[in-house]
């Protein structure tokens, strides 16, 4: 037993990998027991096993094995991870396990693979199982059929995907081993549990007695619906709704709507494999099909009809094959080839599917004509065809044409499209078979049931019972209207006759159950079986269809509804009784009499004729009284209004009796229920009385109170008939006039345009003036409604008429057409929501309906369509302008276009694009010539027209788009969504293709309401979209996420990832939420909903407004229809639409009182969750061009917590004035509510831009005079405007400076001068400058104004990004078209001028001469005035001692200081960006910071610590070639990024471990957003100091601290690690470290790898680890220069250092040698000249014999493995990037290499001339003597151009002391003779200032970064910066260096250069140049902080010397500053020349 106990001591998961199977045993057991223990998934322990968890599964000892599994299942059961073990796992289970003895082993396998299914791994396991059904042991295919069946029995066909394994169902019933083919039956019968019939297709062609089998076991099966039983894991709720039923005992009635939802409706087609057949036709078909004989024809269609019988064909291009067919369907003489052409498109049409719709529009016209035939067996064929067609497409796609036929003489055509209709309807669904296509059908319909053949009548009987079972009573009765009764009848009976397709689910049955629950709307979803109806209804759709579409249950549930609905408005929902009385008969007059008598007293019947008219008055009133009193039910209306129309009738003579008559007939329509039948009775009357002076105004009232109880249009259509039936002008005119009111009164929905439109045609050539005049005013209400078309019907009017109507038309453009407020209190909620809103949207596509419209098929000739498909181009334009002609002409066209569509579709792809173009634009025209009825066409050239989208020219994807959209906007969307092709186009990886018809949809999407499921189809491509290699289409992918989401929903969409791969699917799935987050409501349906104001206001008063947030939340996101919000439906939904636009008229006294409260409320921390939300993209950001209904939503409810109800209303009312009333409200409250005010500023001011967009002015005054009350308020408050504040007002502000008004053009410049007082001018800049860009030449103007006022009061610090980028835009603008920009833009620049100088010109860059010669114009004018800049700058340093960090309540303490009266008569303002712009002021400022956070610190660190002086260390960078082109003030580098960076920056190196993780999460969470992160930009050194300061607090003080707890240590660590990688990742950040922060950086992190301390925490293993990946990515993104540098300049700092262990230097070569290994791909990018400058800096102090006496031999390996790399990569010319060598001869390095190079061309035996000197440095000259001339060339270029001249001389002086022999005489010849004696004086001045000098430190540093510490650091600072000025001159400080530096030469300074330190004092070892530490500058600096600062105020220099030598001041004597400026610049000469 000895080796046992070996074993024994093993940790566990050793054990399990030992070779002794009792050890693994054991091990396994163990592994058992622990995993049921560890009860934290995401423990750290389960990764332990990953890679073990095969093993279990597959070890090799059967005992073992089985507790292997048994661990296997309890690890995949419990781990976080184990999802990455599945595909291994389960292989091994099938190989494995499967084909084990022992039952045991296979029941715990199958466990294994079921539990991973529950982890969501469900497609893995699958394809193992599948790739299982392959093996050739039977006993593994036995098990994996059963593990798939059990699966399927568990998880169900929704997680199962079917596809795959019905695939291999036939092969497995081959099989030879019976126990195979056993098993496959039984899961083909699991599988037709799940999917019914869809099985048999696929299975049709086993075996037949398998077959037979099967077909007996399938009848056994249990006919309920199968349900889930196993649950995955995502699926816990619907798990525990499971068991809960379980419990109940069965199916609950919950269970209903889940079952829908559980098992989806499997289309065996779906399961088919798809055939290709097109390449499979016979060769010479097309021949034979046009043959003479019919037997070849017949050959022909019968190898068709083979190919077509496959029943799922791939898709392809069917359009010649159908043609054909359709040629000899309408053509072919032979009836036995119609029928076999006629199977052949049925065979087709059901292959091909949705696929086939383009097609149905040609052929359907042709079937339907082709009934004529007599034979059934033709018929039957043509019948067949027809039917599988229509399933294929839409009935509103085929509508045109099959309407065409129902007018055909021949009626067995008219009777077979009767049938056909009937049949197509039974296929629909309310909601697909929509009123405005009931309509034309029952018109065409109603002539068939009157003709004269039976069968036609017969047929039309049977299609109307149809419609009327499908679409319900209630829609389809106003069209049956005349119907007689006996006719009515028999369609109703025919309707009960009616089988739908969909089941019995539309029965009256299921319409009570239905409507029970959801009020009587449910019945919109009646037909839910059908495949779209069902994916409506699926989650979202009762929510978006109920409210739609709602034929009304049994009317019974309306009544109560509609009661309560509308207030009680004394409505008693009377939709049973209305929809009778439509048919009220006639009564005779007796009958009348009786009725009447029975209810009115008997003398006023008496009196009624009576002679006297006194009589007849008090009979009168006697009838009103009665009529009053009458209740609804008892009012015979009919046999009333027949009594006050009996003799004297409406010729009553006596005006009081008439009035009173009148006004009792408006009394009885009111009160009673008054039918069509009654209204016959008065209308004439009234008509007659309209014009009456003294009547007429009670007969409107009749006629309106008429038109409220039979509806408007029919009302209407017999007043205006009446009216110009008789002669009188003044009651046609008055007619027209009362339509006028009407209309808006009413709305215009229903209303018959064309029968108006020809009365008014007739008005408008009256006689009369006031006819015509009332014509024109109705013209202009119904313009409201119907929108330009109208004026089309006008279009032959004279032209003296047409100007008047086009006068009314232009009054009501821009205004909205007023909502509704009658004719819906009568009828019941129900009736009256009846479908109006299609209408409401349908209006203006009726009238383009009823325009006249030529056909103009005939002339699209056969000639025609072959002249546009010839080969000459030229012949192919011709075609093409015959088609634009032909249009043009016939200006409206009917849909019939013959074979253009297929002509112009090949012209699509024409390989001439100018005939593209013109393509595009004849479909663009023939979208508004066709109108509506060009969605047939969609398919077959709109889809077309979207390929074009990828074209490669610009211009032609411009024309496309257009196109597109001019289509969309007459079809509407669906048509483009529906079937495969949209995401057959974005399948194609074209990138043009892609992000236009992605831009398409994102920009279309968001307008609908609902669209088709096949939008799911697309999102495969979305997300590959989203990976795609070009930019823009990854962003426009992302812009369209969530429109997509918005209609599919999250849940589908994350579905949809499943199929991605690992990485990609993560990727998506963060977009996926992140979109989540944007994701915008859908559009409400228009809203209708003020029309109910009159009755649903009560209700809906008392919404709070944070239901109404849930309501919209809801509408979006939930997927059930949740009843309690139905029956709220009649009020609260539709309130919702417009609850925005309108306050109560009257509000209750109680509410009057409530005004006493504060208006703004303050909610703690209101303002900051906004913003975070805000951030966090949760809301929409604030920006738009104009404002979205959704973004006024989104404002309402976040003001609903923090403004007064009565006030909120008032703000978000419809009419102005109520604006006007809320802001007097709140100037009134804005002293009392200061702190109100502050809380709610953000939501005020967002408020505020949307008074911006009124058009009315007094708003706007209004709205400004508030602005400067708050903006005062604000100052005298000392608040700070956020970010978020500003960046949401500031841009809309900056619009209104353009306005045309001059007042308020004032107003605006006087607030954004105020607004200076409360945010920085710098960041005004920016706003302003956008402004710039406006189209409105007014505001160009103004802003440009405003930013010379702002240099003017600021001087050049407030330009952003720098000065020079700012003056180049503005002088943009001097170019401008307009006058008054350009003198502004001149202004501007001129105010610069006074400011600044000359400068001006360098900062301007190359303007045009015209241009530059205006402004020097200018300039000279203006007379230079004395610069003002400077002193006021010193002046504002009070004001901005207090803006430095974001925190307000902060700010808000601090102490109010006087401003100097000079800024404000300039400009109150105080400029604070957060970066200052003259260095001292930058330290005062950050002093008065750290004085007022001191008391936040723990005062284990000096509190200065806390503030990065960014300003100073950012210099330190080396120059990048990124660097922007800098102006003379150095601190224009630094862009002004938001003061809160720099704030939030000051606390990372806090000593308070909490704020410092609090700032270091904040900001990571920047880093991690690629839009945000930019935001860092400029700040990444700053940060990375904080960063390390942090670390080195940790490493001293919280390391050592015993109190601290560990673990907080432990979180400060990660978090520091982990917002550096974040950085880190991001290469555009990480290349801005400059080398100094990265020595620091990476001497923390070593330190820290290194420190022991770290280790023994618990966690510290994993911290050791992170900085690890930390490291190796600061190596690998940083900028490689830099990093390189640093490591060399850290290990030279380390090996002098005695204290460091050897182990840091080590780690410092290990950096360095991963360096090298990266050199190969990185060498480019890197600046050799400063590595070889440290590597000869490094030797200088290290030389060989040094560095041999190292303990190690690394460091010399080091060195030389690097020198070796470099010369291998760079071969000799290497030796060419020694320039910043002084004295190179004399380095070691030198020799080193060329004995590198030299070696190594030995090596390669390369032709180097062997036979000259060996002599290293002749080699060198070889190589670079090749480039002299190159070298020479372009250093002559530079100094002939302007900006450089500097710059060259000094790079040829340097050549020239470099390479004395240079021959530069070749160059000056050619030159003028000034020019050579300009070179040599510029060589003589550099020669003189550079002699006497004595070398400073031969080998100083000489890039900027490696500054000697001698030099204090701050004139580095200003050193580097100038050398950013990319050439350009600098100003005056420099020439007043220069004259120092004479004076001193000249002997007038007594200072000598030698009084500087020597630079070997400050280390024990020769010169040695250090990196200026970023720490150690922190602390000289401060040192020299105070002085500087006192010094400071009494400098009398002008402003740009105070930024050069601002600093220089500090220094001991001038002399030393002037040396040091001069020999800095020496350096910087060389740097640039070694940048060149």
């Amino acid at each position: 037993m000895g080796d046992d106990s070996e074993w024994m001591k093993l940790p566990i998961d050793q054990k399990c990998e030992h070779k002794l199977w009792k050890a693994r045993l054991n091990g396994y057991e163990e592994a058992l027991k622990l995993f049921q223990k560890i009860d934290d998934e995401k423990s750290p322990e389960w990764s332990k096993y990953l890679g073990l968890i095969k093993k279990f599964v597959t070890d090799s000892n059967a005992v073992a094995q089985l507790k292997g599994l048994e661990a296997a299942l309890a690890y995949v059961e419990n781990a976080h991870v184990a999802g990455k073990t599945t595909g291994e796992v389960a292989s091994g289970v099938v190989n494995k396990v499967f084909n084990q003895p022992k039952a045991r082993a296979k029941e715990l396998g199958l466990d294994i693979c079921l539990m991973y299914i529950e982890i969501e791994k469900g497609e893995a396991v699958q394809e193992e199982l599948l790739k299982g059904l392959d093996n050739k042991n039977p006993k593994i295919i036995v098990a994996c059929i059963e593990t798939l069946r059990k699966a399927l029995s568990e998880f169900g066909s929704k997680i199962i995907s079917l596809k795959p394994i019905i695939k291999v169902l036939p092969k497995l019933f081959e099989s030879r081993e019976k126990a195979v083919r056993d098993e496959a039956k039984l899961l083909a019968v699991e599988i037709y549990r799940w999917i019914r019939d869809a099985l048999r297709p696929p299975l049709q062609n086993i075996n037949s007695v398998q077959l037979k089998e099967l077909e007996e076991e399938w009848v056994k099966v249990s006919s309920s619906a199968p349900k889930q039983t196993r649950f995955l894991r995502s699926q816990q709720e619907l798990k525990a709704k499971f068991e809960q039923q379980q419990a109940v005992g069965g199916d609950a009635d919950g269970g209903g709507d889940d079952e829908e939802e559980a098992v989806p409706q499997v289309d065996a087609y779906e399961l088919l494999e798809a055939v290709e057949i097109l390449s499979k036709l016979p060769k010479d078909f097309y021949e034979k099909i046009e043959a003479k004989k019919w037997q070849e024809r017949k050959e022909a269609l019968e190898a068709v009809e083979v190919l077509v019988k496959n029943p799922k064909l791939e898709s392809g291009d069917y359009a010649d094959l159908v043609k054909v067919l359709k040629k000899v369907v309408g053509k072919d003489t032979n009836v036995m080839l119609v029928a076999l052409a006629a199977k052949c498109l049925a065979g087709l049409a059901t292959g091909l599917r949705k696929k086939f719709g383009q097609y149905a529009g040609h052929v359907v016209p042709t079937i339907l004509e082709k009934f004529k035939e007599k034979k059934p067996q033709v018929v039957q064929a043509l019948q067949e065809a027809i039917d599988a067609i229509f399933l294929t497409t839409t009935l509103q796609n085929i509508s045109e044409d099959v309407l065409a036929v129902m007018d055909n003489k021949n009626p067995t055509i008219k009777q077979q499209t009767s049938l056909f209709i009937a049949r197509s309807f039974r296929h629909c669904t309310p909601s697909t078979l929509p009123k405005s296509l009931l309509k034309p059908f029952c018109a065409a319909l109603l002539k068939h049931i009157n003709d004269s053949a039976p069968e036609v009548r017969d047929a039309g009987f049977e299609a109307l019972g149809t419609a009327l079972k499908v679409a319900g009573e209630k829609a389809v009765n106003p069209f049956l209207a005349d119907v007689d009764k006996l006719k009515l009848d028999r369609i109703k009976e025919c309707a009960e006759k009616v089988e739908l397709i969909y089941g019995k689910k539309t029965g009256g049955a299921a319409e009570k159950k239905e409507g029970k629950a959801v009020n009587g709307k449910a019945p919109a979803l009646s037909g839910s079986g059908d495949k779209e109806a069902k994916d409506a209804a699926a989650k979202p759709g009762p929510l978006k269809k109920a409210p739609a579409v709602k034929p009304g249950g049994p009317p019974k549930k309306g009544k109560p509804a509609a009661a309560a609905g509308m207030g009680g408005a004394g409505t008693k929902g009377k939709k049973g009784p209305e929809t009778k009385e439509i048919f009220e008969p006639e009564l005779s007059i007796e009958v009348c009499e009786e009725k009447a008598a029975a209810v009115l007293p008997a003398s006023c019947i008496q009196q009624l004729d009576s002679g006297n008219w006194k009589e007849r008055l008090a009979s009168m009133e006697e009838f009103q009284k009665a009529v009053e009193l009458m209740e609804r039910s008892e009012m015979p209306c009919q046999a009333l209004v027949r009594m006050l129309a009996k003799k004297p009738g409406w010729k009553e003579t006596n005006f009081q009796v008439m009035q009173m008559k009148l006004h009792i007939v408006a009394l009885i329509a009111q009160k009673g229920t008054f039918s069509k039948t009654s209204a016959q009775v008065v209308l004439d009357g009234l008509v007659d009385k309209v014009g009456d002076v003294k009547c007429g105004s009670n007969a409107k009232e009749a006629m309106t109170a008429i038109a409220e109880a039979c509806q408007l249009p029919w009302t209407a259509e017999q007043v205006v008939a009446m009216a110009f039936s008789q002669k009188n002008p003044k009651n046609q005119s008055e007619t027209l006039n009362w339509l006028s009111n009407a209309i808006k009164e009413f709305g215009f929905s229903g209303l018959n345009v064309k029968a108006f439109i020809s009365n008014v045609k007739t008005a408008l050539a009256a006689t009369n003036p006031a006819v015509r005049t009332s014509a024109i005013t109705l013209l202009g209400v119904m313009y409201l409604y119907v929108g330009p078309p109208l004026r089309m019907f006008f279009e032959d009017e004279k032209p003296a008429l047409l100007s008047q109507i086009d006068a009314e038309f232009e009054k009501m453009q821009g205004q909205t057409a007023p909502a509704p407020i009658r004719g819906i209190s009568r009828n019941s909620a129900v009736s009256g929501d009846d479908g109006e809103e299609e209408e409401q949207e349908d209006v203006g596509n009726d009238v383009v309906d009823l325009l006249p419209r030529t056909d103009i098929g005939d002339k699209i000739t056969a000639e025609l369509v072959s002249k546009i498909g010839d080969k000459n181009w030229k012949i192919r334009k011709e075609g093409l302008d015959e088609v634009t002609s032909i249009i043009n002409d016939a200006k409206f066209i009917q849909p019939n276009i013959g074979e253009l569509p297929a002509a112009l579709k090949s012209r699509l792809n024409d390989s001439n694009k100018i005939l593209v173009q013109q393509t595009l634009s004849i479909l663009q025209q023939l979208a508004t010539a066709m109108g509506p009825s060009i969605k047939q066409h969609v398919k077959n050239l709109g889809i077309p027209v979207i390929t074009v989208l990828g074209d490669s020219k610009n211009n032609v994807r411009a024309a496309a788009l257009a196109t597109v959209n001019a289509w969309a906007e007459q079809t509407g969307m669906k048509e483009w969504l529906e079937g495969e092709d949209l995401s057959e186009e974005l399948k194609k990886e074209n990138p043009f293709l892609r992000q236009e018809l992605l831009g398409w949809l994102a920009e279309k999407l968001p307008t609908l309401r609902s669209v088709p499921s096949d939008l799911l189809l697309c999102v495969p491509h979305l997300y590959s979209c989203l990976e795609d290699r070009n930019g823009d289409v990854r962003k426009k992918a992302q812009d369209a996420l969530p429109f997509f989401m918005m209609h599919l929903g999250f849940e589908k969409m994350a579905k949809a990832t499943g199929k991605l791969k690992p990485t990609s699917k993560d990727q998506v799935l963060a977009m996926l939420d992140k979109a989540k987050a944007n994701m915008p409501a859908k559009p409400a349906p228009p809203a209708k909903a003020s029309s109910r104001v009159v009755g649903g206001a009560a209700p809906a008063k008392f919404q709070p407004a944070s239901a109404l947030a849930e309501d919209l939340g809801s509408n979006a996101m939930e997927s059930k229809p949740d009843p309690k919000k139905a029956k709220a439906g009649g009020v609260s939904s539709k309130a919702k639409g417009v609850q925005g636009k309108k306050v109560l008229s009257k509000p209750n006294l109680k509410e009057d009182d409530d005004k006493s409260g504060p208006i703004f409320i303050i909610v703690p921390n209101g303002k900051e969750q906004r913003m975070k939300d805000e951030k966090a993209l949760k809301v929409l950001k604030w920006n738009f061009t104009t404002p979205r209904d959704e973004y006024i939503e989104q404002l309402k409810t976040q003001m609903s917590s923090c403004v007064a109800k009565w006030l909120q209303d008032e703000m978000f009312h419809a009419d102005f004035q109520h604006h006007n009333k809320a802001l007097a409200v709140m100037i009134e409250h804005l002293e009392s509510e200061k702190d109100g005010v502050i809380s709610c500023l953000d939501l005020i001011l967002k408020w505020l831009t949307l008074r911006f967009f009124d058009t009315n002015t007094s708003v706007l005054m209004k709205a400004l005079e508030y602005l400067k009350l708050l903006f005062h308020m604000l100052s005298q408050e000392e608040y700070h405007l956020t970010e978020n504040e500003a960046s949401s007002f500031i841009p809309y502000l900056v619009l209104k400076v353009g306005e045309p008004k001059d007042v308020i053009r004032r107003d605006v410049r006087a607030i954004l001068n105020r607004m200076c007082l409360i945010y920085p001018a710098s960041k005004m800049f920016t706003f302003i400058m956008e402004g710039t860009k406006s189209k409105n030449s007014k505001q160009r103007a103004e802003c440009l104004e405003e930013l010379g006022c702002l240099v003017e009061s600021y001087g050049m610090n407030v330009c952003q990004p720098t000065p020079g980028k700012a003056l180049k835009e503005m002088a943009t603008h001097i170019g401008d078209r307009d006058n008054t920009v350009r003198n502004a833009a001149l202004n501007t620049i001129v105010t610069v001028y006074n400011v600044h100088g000359d400068q001006v010109f360098k900062l301007i860059g190359n303007l045009s001469e015209k241009d530059m010669s205006m402004l020097e114009e200018r300039i000279k004018r203006s007379a230079k005035r004395p610069s003002t800049a400077p002193v006021r700058q010193a002046e504002e340093k009070p004001q901005r001692a207090q803006t430095v960090s974001a925190n307000a309540s902060m700010l808000r303490k601090a102490p109010a200081e006087d401003m100097s009266s000079k800024l404000n008569q300039n400009r109150s303002m105080g400029s604070h960006s957060e970066a200052a712009h003259t260095v001292p002021r930058e330290f005062q400022l950050d002093l008065d910071e750290i004085e007022n956070d001191n008391g936040t610190v723990r005062c284990e660190m000096p509190a200065l610590v806390q503030h990065k002086l960014d300003d100073i260390f950012e210099p330190v960078l080396i120059p990048e070639p990124k660097i922007r082109a800098v102006s003379p003030h150095f601190d224009d580098m630094h862009s002004n990024t938001a003061s809160t960076i720099n704030f939030v920056i000051s606390q990372v190196a806090s000593g308070d471990i909490n704020t410092s993780i609090q700032a270091l999460a904040q900001i990571d969470e920047v880093l991690r957003q690629e839009d945000k992160a930019e935001a860092m930009s400029g700040h990444i050194d700053q940060f990375l100091i904080a960063t390390f300061m942090q670390l080195r607090l940790i490493y001293n003080t919280h390391m050592a601290d015993e109190k601290l707890d560990k673990d907080e240590i432990v979180k400060l660590y990660s978090c520091i690690i982990g917002s550096m990688i974040s950085l880190f990742q991001i290469e555009s950040l990480a290349r801005e470290a400059s080398t100094g922060v990265l020595k620091d950086l990476m001497h923390g992190l070593i330190t820290l790898m290194l420190d022991s301390r770290v280790e023994d925490l618990e966690e510290g293993e994993q911290v050791i680890r992170s900085v690890n990946l930390l490291v190796v990515k600061v190596l690998e993104k940083s900028d490689q220069t830099n990093i390189l540098s640093a490591l060399l300049v850290l290990l030279q700092d380390s090996l002098l250092a005695t204290a460091i262990s050897p182990k840091f230097s080590e780690l410092v070569m290990k950096c360095l040698w991963r360096m090298v290994r990266l050199l190969p791909q990185t060498i480019n990018s890197i600046n050799l000249d400063r590595i070889l400058l440290d590597i000869h800096i490094f030797m200088k102090i290290f030389p060989k014999e040094k560095l041999k006496q190292c303990k190690s031999e690394f460091p010399i390996r080091t060195l030389k493995t690097l020198l070796h790399t470099l010369c291998k990569l760079k071969g000799p010319k290497i030796l060419d990037h020694l320039t910043m060598i002084d004295n190179r001869n004399e380095s070691e390095l030198e020799a080193h290499l060329c004995r590198v190079v030299k070696h190594s061309m030995d090596q390669t035996g390369s032709k180097a001339d062997k036979d000259t000197e060996k002599g290293a440095s002749r080699i060198e000259e070889k190589a670079s003597k090749a480039k002299v001339n190159d070298i020479l060339a372009e250093i002559f270029k530079k100094i002939g151009s302007k900006e450089n001249t500097k710059e060259g001389l000094a790079e040829l002086y340097e050549y020239k002391k470099k390479y004395s022999d240079a021959d530069i005489e070749p160059f000056l010849k050619n030159s003028s003779q000034f020019f050579q004696s300009y070179v040599e004086r510029g060589l003589r001045l550099i020669e003189t200032e550079r002699e006497g000098k004595g070398r400073i430190g031969a080998s100083a540093g000489i890039s900027s970064q490696m500054e000697g510490t001698c030099v204090p650091a701050s004139t580095h600072t200003v050193s580097s910066s100038i050398g950013n000025t990319n050439g350009e001159e600098v100003g005056p400080s420099v020439y007043l260096e220069r004259l120092k530096i004479l004076r001193q030469r000249c002997g007038l300074d007594n200072a000598k250069q030698e009084d500087r330190p020597p630079l070997t004092s400050l280390l024990s070892k020769p010169a040695v140049p250090t990196v200026a530490s970023s720490t150690d500058m922190l602390h000289s600096k401060l040192s020299q902080l105070r002085e500087s600062r006192e010094q400071y105020q009494h400098l009398d220099l002008d402003s740009n010397q105070t930024h050069s030598s601002g600093i220089g001041t500090t220094l001991a004597s001038p002399s030393s500053a002037a040396a040091n400026i001069d020999d800095l610049k020496k350096r910087l000469e060389r740097i640039k020349s070694s940048r060149k």
